[in-house]
């Protein structure tokens, strides 16, 4: 049971734990059963004297560390939860108190906690909204692009010009000897899109299918290769065929073709009214970034760094994650780019020291505005889940414990709250500032308590 608690230092409690005699006992008995067999004791086979005997030969206090051991994480799992405090890291320090048959064991843990928050000032924040506007110029680009995706190469018999796709076979040499990688058989070369080296593609425009011919270039001084920087060549080079984009004609047609439209007219404006409600998100998305770095701002607290922790090694698994359904370990991914884990994790940290904040700020803002999620909010909550993973609604709701996502909705309640109270002026272009992303207000890591450590037995008292 717990004794008592009190505050040691910032975000630091201590904990005075109790088990009692009865309680004690039976651990004691329950570490006989799973040791006593590995214990010798003088004219019993191994594993086969009493416990009352093996107490007599060795001391009373012979199972008391694995009996400790048995209770400890019960005790604390018990006592947290009964003081009341939310619990965020895994490093408790203890300290054995006591220990004995007759009074059982009292000990003290200390642990980290939630940190106390305190946020004024979160309505009527200032924010300025981009109108969206969608112009027919940019529609006309959106379909000139689609029609570029859906055009297709075809031969030409003239001479090459800027543009044209020219299928070579070419060999370089310097000083008349054929130098390492200046060859290639049917390569196709973009005339005019800066592949090769400066006048390249330049001395191929007008040639024509069949020509046979020579380009003498002289490598740039910042080349990549020793050998070649700032020597002049000579490729020796052969025209096989000339290709040029065909473009479709943008016509009712066409819009069949990429569309379920019949016309381009419907096509078009079909794009512009998905391309005013993507502009229009992204504007909404951007009010809520300026109302996100002003609550960071105004957010006062002394986080703990096993929070900013947890939340990095969170980011590191959804990155795993997301690698694996690639087909990719996050091994793997490591060696190629020649870091550690604990280097990769740490370029998470600014990130989850942001998303630390704005959780923390907008739990307490639901903590001030009492903001509580009812049943019917959560069982939707769980049935759009359902939904959208394509799971039984009964194994959604094992699988995600209803109080964290009472607190997910809270949270997102609160940023609702924060935006319509938000004074936010509307404008053509916003005002320039150094960007920022929105760090996402997710979900903070619990982490789980150890078993007693080792070190408690150094204590015990006979």
């Amino acid at each position: 049971m717990l004794k008592e608690f009190s505050k040691k230092e910032t975000n630091r409690y201590e904990l005075v734990i109790t088990v009692d005699a009865e309680k004690f006992n039976e651990a004691i008995k329950q570490a006989y059963l799973e040791n006593g067999k590995k214990i010798n004791v003088p004219g019993f086979r191994k594993g086969k004297a009493p416990m009352g005997i093996i107490e007599k030969y060795y001391g009373e206090s012979v199972f008391f560390e694995d009996a400790l051991n048995i209770l400890y994480p019960v005790a604390v799992d018990e006592a947290i939860p009964e003081s009341k405090l939310q619990f965020v890291d895994d490093k408790i320090d203890f300290d054995l108190v006591k220990i004995s048959k007759q009074e059982g064991v009292e000990f003290k843990v200390v642990i980290t906690v939630m940190p106390e928050v305190e946020i004024d000032g979160y309505k009527n924040l200032k924010a300025e909204k981009v109108i969206a506007v969608v112009t027919d110029e940019e529609i006309e680009a959106e379909v000139k692009a689609i029609a570029d995706r859906n055009s297709r190469m075809v031969t030409v018999e003239r001479a090459a010009e800027l543009h044209d796709t020219a299928v070579i076979d070419y060999e370089g040499f310097c000083d008349g000897v054929a130098f390492e990688g200046g060859k290639g058989e049917s390569y196709s070369l973009e005339l005019g899109s800066g592949s090769f080296i400066p006048g390249f593609e330049d001395q191929i425009v007008g040639h024509t299918a069949g020509d046979e011919f020579d380009v003498n270039v002289t490598f740039p001084e910042e080349y990549h290769s020793e050998d070649l920087k700032g020597k002049a060549a000579t490729f020796k080079c052969k025209l096989h065929e000339l290709k040029v984009k065909e473009l479709p004609a943008i016509d009712d047609d066409f819009a069949k073709d990429v569309s379920e439209f019949d016309t381009l007219a419907e096509y078009k404006a079909d794009l512009k009214a998905k391309a005013l409600e993507r502009k229009t998100a992204q504007a909404d998305a951007d009010v809520e970034n300026q109302l996100v770095e002003q609550l960071i701002e105004l957010v006062k607290a002394e986080i703990p760094e096993a929070l900013i922790e947890n939340r990095a090694k969170q980011s590191v698994e959804e990155f795993a994650y997301r690698l694996q359904a690639q087909g990719m370990d996050l091994g793997t991914y490591l060696k190629y780019m020649g870091g550690t884990i604990d280097s990769f994790k740490d370029t998470f940290k600014p990130q989850a020291e942001m998303q630390v904040k704005i959780r923390l700020a907008l739990e307490k803002i639901a903590e001030l505005e009492n903001i509580e999620i009812t049943e019917d909010e959560l069982n939707a909550e769980f049935e759009k889940m359902a939904k959208d993973y394509g799971m039984e609604l009964d194994k959604i709701k094992a699988s995600v414990p209803a109080d964290d996502l009472k607190k997910d909705l809270a949270v997102q309640k609160a940023m609702e709250l924060v935006k319509t109270s938000a004074d936010v002026a509307e404008v053509e272009k916003k005002t320039e500032k150094a960007p920022a992303k929105k760090p996402a207000a997710k979900k903070t890591t619990t982490a789980k308590k150890p078993a007693a450590k080792k070190t408690a037995a150094d204590k015990t008292e006979e």
